[in-house]
């Protein structure tokens, strides 16, 4: 990887992504694949394409991105902050566009933990009277 590249790292759920935003001419790569071949839903590329869409920089940066850990939903959640998290760090005047559409805040929502005595976190067993 070449030293002009600009890094953040974004999260969601239990999904980590590490991001690397570089010039060129808007090729996303994710774990060494390309995005539909990881992702394999077009919703998730629009998805993990909105920052760069509202600040238009389509064609203007490659993407090399790693995400690990979660299910596909939360890893595009996670690289979509993280890509606009470099996209601020490489031009500060488009924070106030992504902070506007709410690309930088991190969605703080998680599993919440099963509890003893019951299936679920918040389903009970069926109740029987007698």
């Amino acid at each position: 990887m070449k030293d002009n590249y600009y890094y953040a790292t974004g999260r969601r759920k239990r999904s980590v992504a590490r991001v690397y935003l570089m010039p060129g001419t808007g090729k996303i790569e994710v774990n060494q694949k390309e995005v539909l071949d990881h992702f394999r839903r077009d919703t998730l590329k629009m998805i993990i394409e909105q920052p760069l869409a509202v600040t238009e920089s389509l064609g203007k940066y490659d993407i090399k991105a790693y995400v690990a850990g979660g299910g596909l939903t939360g890893q595009a959640g996670a690289l979509l902050l993280g890509i606009a998290r470099a996209l601020v760090k490489a031009d500060e005047d488009q924070r106030s566009v992504l902070r506007r559409n709410g690309f930088l805040t991190r969605d703080p929502r998680m599993v919440e933990r099963k509890k003893y005595g019951r299936p679920g976190a918040r389903k009970r067993f069926q109740f029987s009277k007698r």
